[in-house]
């Protein structure tokens, strides 16, 4: 085992290098733009400017599926915000989301325009917007939907800042920090797996944003698809989350919102930028299954 206890920190904190890993030219104590960049906008009432990260496919696979239900007014312009590039310190994506975090959209449908951040609250208001769409009315099944929905909000930050950085991109490897975070991500996926087994989806019978907000996080990593883990981490062990990843995988709107403005992994599953539900037609859509 390392010694993991020579670090002593200061007093106070100051940012003085470069804090190191794959993401450490976009790291800053600081918020507010960095430059002056206007974002583009579409034909669309709705503008989504965002990156196929799990928060990002969290939005584009609410939007498809409320297209699905025939729901014109959810048509939407998906800008590609490139955030290794820094895309979103810019000063129009900053007006938009003060945090400089993705997903981030605008609703041009009304008199004013409204701005809306953080992806569980993108999905709250899509979700009331098309007459509480994928959001139960009846209080004990709303307050389940919901009640999954902040615990995926709450969960997610050990699973990706602290599980995958740690595990995935921290410079060096420090076994009490991956300890420390692989422990509470089985927890998690404990949790999960036991609600799964009671139940079809996780607010009850009937597939809601609980579902979309917690499939693109892990749904793929139990199918190993993030940080390389699935093995570490023993996600077949979790028969109930793999039965739950599988079906919702084969839902289409599911499929086509996975490859909005995605740009990694095979490139038939990717769609930059989305503008029209033709622009589908030049890809062959993937399934979560099948890597990248």
């Amino acid at each position: 085992m390392s010694d993991e206890t020579a670090y002593t920190p200061p007093k106070v904190w100051t940012w003085n290098k470069p804090s190191g890993g794959q993401f450490a030219s976009i790291n800053r104590p600081i918020a507010g733009p960095t430059h002056e960049k206007e974002l583009p906008v579409g034909r669309h009432p709705l503008q989504l400017y965002s990156l196929a990260t799990p928060n990002g496919v969290k939005v584009t696979v609410m939007l498809e599926e409320l297209l699905a239900l025939g729901h014109s007014g959810a048509e939407y312009d998906a800008w590609l915000i490139r955030i290794s590039e820094g895309d979103q310190f810019g000063s129009g994506f900053v007006a938009i989301n003060p945090n400089s975090k993705i997903p981030a959209l605008m609703d041009r449908s009304g008199e004013a325009p409204i701005r809306v951040f953080e992806s569980g609250s993108i999905l709250v208001y899509l979700a009331e917007k098309f007459g509480n769409a994928f959001l139960p009315t009846a209080p004990a099944q709303r307050a389940e939907c919901l009640s999954w929905l902040f615990w995926q909000m709450g969960a997610a930050p050990y699973l990706g800042g602290g599980f995958g950085h740690f595990y995935a991109y921290a410079p060096s490897k420090i076994e009490y920090a991956i300890d420390r975070f692989a422990m509470e991500v089985k927890r998690q996926l404990d949790v999960l797996d036991r609600r799964l087994a009671e139940s079809e989806y996780l607010a009850g019978t009937d597939y809601t944003i609980a579902d979309i907000a917690v499939w693109p996080w892990y749904g793929a990593l139990a199918k190993g698809l993030i940080y390389g883990a699935g093995e570490f981490l023993s996600v077949d062990d979790y028969k109930n989350v793999q039965r739950w990843t599988d079906q919702i995988a084969q839902r289409p709107a599911v499929k086509r919102g996975r490859m909005v403005n995605r740009v990694f992994g095979d490139p038939k599953s990717q769609l930059h930028e989305r503008h029209d539900a033709s622009d589908f037609e030049t890809r062959t859509q993937d399934k979560i299954g099948e890597g990248g």
